[in-house]
């Protein structure tokens, strides 16, 4: 997307809210974590709750039965990596976001997910479109990098 326009500045606005509400939902998955006695247990609840208001969503916008045929299973197993990505993030942020503070976990998290990121671009990992990274890419994401640095050690 080059070009800004209206449903472009829309999208990335909401790419934006997504990522201000990913904070919040650490926050307080820390918090039940430590109510519950254990981090694992706070996913669990989590990611219970996300199930919960899901399948109302799934009836309110009509959404088609899945297609679960035979030919699923002979995907790549990387597809089912989502599910297994979601929960090791979500149990990270709770063990380390006690631990490292809210602004260093998240601001390794975006370092994290712009390196990888540009990696699955580069190469079309994961059946996504191959884009060689610019030259300006590379820069933005060392600058992110850069910004860790600084953030991790700027404390008193």
């Amino acid at each position: 997307m080059s070009t800004l326009s209206i449903s472009g500045i829309l999208l990335i606005s909401m790419a934006l809210f997504a990522g201000a509400v990913v904070p919040i939902q650490a926050a307080s998955n820390a918090i039940l974590a430590r109510h519950l006695g254990h981090p694992l247990w706070a996913s669990a609840i989590s990611l219970l709750v996300s199930i919960i208001v899901l399948i109302p969503l799934l009836f309110i916008f009509k959404v088609p039965k899945p297609n679960f045929t035979l030919e699923l299973l002979s995907q790549p197993i990387w597809i089912w990596f989502g599910g297994i990505a979601g929960m090791l993030y979500l149990t990270s942020a709770l063990i380390l976001l006690p631990k490292i503070s809210s602004t260093t976990f998240f601001v390794m998290v975006i370092a994290g997910q712009l390196m990888i990121s540009a990696l699955i671009e580069q190469f079309g990992w994961f059946g996504m479109p191959q884009n060689p990274i610019p030259v300006g890419k590379i820069l933005g994401i060392a600058f992110v990098i850069v910004g860790v640095l600084f953030v991790q050690f700027s404390r008193k």
